[in-house]
């Protein structure tokens, strides 16, 4: 018995439209990254600006709310001086980055607290146990004065 075999049928490309809405459904993204992404399926580099005008008007493509993402998603495990960086990476405006900073910094001890709580849990018994715990929370994007308040503050 012979088996009957499909033939792929290949799909059209996608127009740069449905692409950009795809990435957008997946997360927020930054006008910079979605360019990025889009450049190597676009044509025509005007028509990529228009379209990338186009959502941002349409409230489809927003910086503020890729600000709020990041922060609400990093902030578990990350200090404000690592989201500020990542938000500069992903192209956000500085402007929104600083709106947004003084909310973080605030809550940095706490959220220093909590990774440092999950990963060490007990106070240094050594310096270089001190040191090792302090390069940890720097990477996370603490500051030391926020890492030494952690830190010593669980001796008491």
């Amino acid at each position: 018995m012979a088996q009957k075999r499909k033939l792929k049928q290949e799909k059209p490309p996608a127009s740069l439209r449905a692409r950009a809405l795809r990435l957008l459904a997946r997360r927020e993204h930054s006008r910079l990254e979605l360019e990025y992404k889009l450049a190597p399926h676009a044509p025509d580099p005007g028509e990529l600006g228009s379209l990338l005008d186009d959502l941002a008007r349409r409230g489809w493509l927003s910086e503020r709310r890729l600000v709020e993402q990041v922060i609400h998603t990093r902030r578990g495990k990350f200090g404000s001086r690592r989201i500020r960086q990542e938000l500069l990476d992903k192209g956000v405006a500085e402007e929104l980055i600083a709106e947004a900073l003084p909310q973080l910094e605030e809550s940095d001890v706490e959220a220093a607290r909590e990774v440092w709580r999950r990963k060490f849990g007990a106070p240094p018994r050594s310096r270089n146990e001190r040191a090792q715990q302090v390069r940890f929370m720097q990477g996370r994007g603490f500051d030391l004065a926020t890492i030494f308040t952690v830190i010593e503050g669980e001796k008491e």
